[in-house]
């Protein structure tokens, strides 16, 4: 089940929409069955998680938070119980993302879309923080992206 809370009240979202993509990234993914929370809330609040979870005091576009945190990329996720049909939960803050779309050359909802993508990668497991792994990252992300018909220059 993919639940979608939005506490910001400043831009207009189209919760549909987002649910939607985020069926497809996961049914892509070969998760469909699997639970995802998507909160879309605040810069402070953003910041405050990103100072207590990664020790840095600011806001950003997006947090993962895997529920299965030693999964490497590529790795399926074993099943024991329900309880392990979880991906985890993503954080956007919407202000920061309205705020850099002038480097993107897209709108709110698109971008909102290619950082579904992004944060669902980052929850199983792949990551950009190094050469090997980002480029592991990046081809994924590119070709779920073409999958749903998103331009791969905005990725």
């Amino acid at each position: 089940m993919i639940t979608i809370k939005n506490t910001q009240r400043s831009f207009d979202l189209d919760l549909e929409k987002v649910h939607a993509d985020a069926q497809k990234i996961l049914d892509e993914l070969g998760y469909s069955e699997f639970d995802l929370g998507i909160w879309f809330t605040t810069n402070k609040t953003v910041r405050e998680y990103n100072k207590s979870f990664r020790n840095k005091d600011k806001a950003t576009d997006i947090l993962s938070f895997p529920y299965h945190p030693d999964l490497k990329a590529g790795q399926r996720i074993k099943v024991k119980d329900e309880e392990d049909k979880n991906v985890g939960d993503i954080l956007i803050a919407v202000e920061f993302v309205e705020n850099l779309l002038p480097l993107y050359k897209t709108t709110l909802q698109k971008r909102i879309s290619v950082l579904l993508i992004h944060g669902i990668c980052h929850l199983l497991g792949y990551s950009h923080y190094d050469d090997e792994n980002d480029q592991k990252m990046s081809a994924k992300e590119r070709a779920i992206a073409t999958k749903l018909g998103i331009k791969k220059e905005m990725c």
